[in-house]
């Protein structure tokens, strides 16, 4: 017998491989895994709401696990056990019985991520591998038109890398993805970006996709047109803009019902 816990867990992911499972073990969830296997001396499978690439960080993933009936930790205690087995650029922020039928992957209606660049001359040091540095500057006038393209229900496959694991004829709403809205904030006095997306779903490499074409309309490289058409013909060529790892964050992970 056992019992379905979801946790939530914030993880820098300058040293991790991605959070998927993978042969060497130097992912998040692998490592996770272990601390779980360290608390209760025998193998324990995870499942996350959906994978972050290597080098992507997330403030807020969410996962579940199925422990043993037997084992009586409270909430409290899960979060302080297995922060106790992680090292520090992984921490578990909440443990909660889960609801009946709860998912991780399945059960999420929608995701929020965010992308954060910098236009400062000079790249503290501090912020390398957590901001994309773009020094040659953007206009955000152009930035924030290029992200109001991309909402709404849309086919993102030019969009979308190939991860290797799609369809050889995938059905025809395979690519389909709604953004409800894609914003962008500026802080220290305009030189911090953060460009906010909220969607029901992303695939693999999309926001970086998104966010890597919509500076290049921002720096003048690329016009609005080009853009709208590459939303509005899907079976054209992919988009080669990629934005860095490092500045993707992983915010909020959404479901029917909050616990």
């Amino acid at each position: 017998m056992t019992v379905r816990f979801q946790f939530l867990c914030a993880y820098d992911g300058t040293p991790w491989r991605g959070w998927q499972s993978q042969a060497g073990g130097v992912t998040v969830q692998d490592t996770i895994e272990a601390a779980f296997a360290a608390i209760l001396r025998q193998p324990t499978r995870i499942c996350g709401s959906g994978r972050t690439d290597a080098g992507v960080h997330a403030c807020a993933q969410c996962f579940h696990a199925d422990v043993p009936a037997a084992c009586r930790l409270s909430p409290e205690n899960w979060v302080a056990a297995l922060n106790a087995h992680l090292p520090a650029s992984i921490r578990v922020l909440q443990a909660a019985p889960a609801a009946p039928g709860f998912h991780a992957r399945f059960s999420a209606i929608g995701k929020v991520y965010e992308y954060v660049l910098s236009t400062e001359k000079v790249l503290s040091p501090f912020d390398c591998g957590r901001v994309w540095h773009c020094p040659h500057g953007m206009d955000i006038g152009l930035l924030r038109q290029a992200l109001l393209v991309y909402t709404g229900e849309h086919d993102f496959r030019r969009f979308a890398a190939k991860r290797g694991n799609e369809p050889a004829e995938p059905p025809a709403d395979y690519f389909v993805r709604t953004i409800y809205s894609a914003t962008v904030a500026e802080e220290q006095g305009g030189h911090l970006l953060r460009l906010r997306y909220h969607g029901n779903g992303f695939m693999y490499r999309m926001v970086r996709l998104l966010t890597g074409t919509a500076q290049k309309v921002a720096a003048g490289k690329m016009q609005l047109s080009a853009l709208r058409e590459m939303l509005a013909n899907p079976n054209g060529d992919k988009t080669r803009h990629c934005a860095p790892a490092g500045g993707l964050y992983l915010q909020q992970v959404l479901y029917a019902e909050k616990r």
